[in-house]
């Protein structure tokens, strides 16, 4: 149907393809890139990102009936090389994607999930009333809703992180790039007078990497790492065909037969 655009075209805004124009970041669009060339699938970043966000460990019972609560996981794939006609296992860690064009944000009633201006797909615990829709929306599947009030019995209540809240049950929650990390080197930045600089921020999981597969950066930047490992030949994100366009780009080599 042709009918006038409300709003201006802005670059690369398609109206045949996108519903919304994109979103503004002015300084900042925050984004990873994940190398699973390098990846061995310790979970060592899995591990980091428990204890970073306070996030509760449920049980060998309840994660059997799907009450998981990782922020972040670690999927296996099994191939067979054609060479040597072995099994090889492949590694891919999936955490919340960031999205520019999320499914989770429109389909909220209650506005607690939204896009802040530096690219993250953030969450206001207290005006979430767990209706699950935006996990329902989301093609990654990396949200979770606390179904319990998790106890940290003493004394591990001690090895709580104090930037992070602790979510009560009834909530949504997933990934924000370590977004208390964030602020704190913005805050930082702000009282200097100066922007973020390259490598000043480190995700949890980015630091915990032993194979130095995770980069974290400015996408904003063109000589960021990951502005320039996102033009590496290797380089897919995952279901391109649906549009959501996420910050998390991977590496990986295509092996052809």
């Amino acid at each position: 149907h042709d009918f006038p655009l409300t709003l201006p075209l802005r670059e690369g805004y398609d109206p045949k393809r996108d519903f919304y124009p994109p979103h503004e970041h002015e300084n900042y669009r925050w984004g990873m890139v994940i190398d699973l060339d390098r990846c061995i699938g310790c979970g060592a970043c899995a591990a980091a990102c428990y204890a970073e966000n306070n996030i509760a460990v449920v049980g060998k019972e309840r994660q059997a009936v799907g009450r998981e609560m990782s922020w972040l996981r670690l999927e296996r794939y099994f191939d067979q090389n054609e060479q040597t006609g072995k099994l090889e296992t492949n590694f891919s860690p999936q955490m919340c994607s960031q999205c520019e064009n999320a499914g989770c944000e429109p389909v909220c009633p209650l506005y607690a999930t939204y896009h802040n201006p530096d690219g993250i797909n953030t969450m206001i615990y207290a005006r979430c009333a767990g209706t699950r829709y935006c996990a329902n929306n989301c093609i990654y599947k990396s949200r979770k809703f606390n179904w319990r009030t998790y106890v940290f019995p003493s004394p591990l209540h001690l090895q709580l992180n104090p930037d992070v809240t602790v979510r009560d049950k009834g909530v949504m929650e997933k990934c924000t790039f370590c977004i208390q990390r964030i602020k704190e080197a913005k805050e930082l930045a702000k009282l200097e007078n100066r922007l973020v600089r390259e490598g000043e921020i480190q995700t949890a999981c980015q630091q915990s990497c032993p194979a130095n597969a995770i980069s974290f950066g400015n996408s904003r930047d063109p000589e960021s790492r990951v502005s320039k490992l996102k033009q590496d030949p290797r380089a897919y994100q995952q279901l391109p065909e649906l549009n959501f366009k996420p910050a998390i780009t991977y590496l990986k080599k295509v092996r052809k037969s």
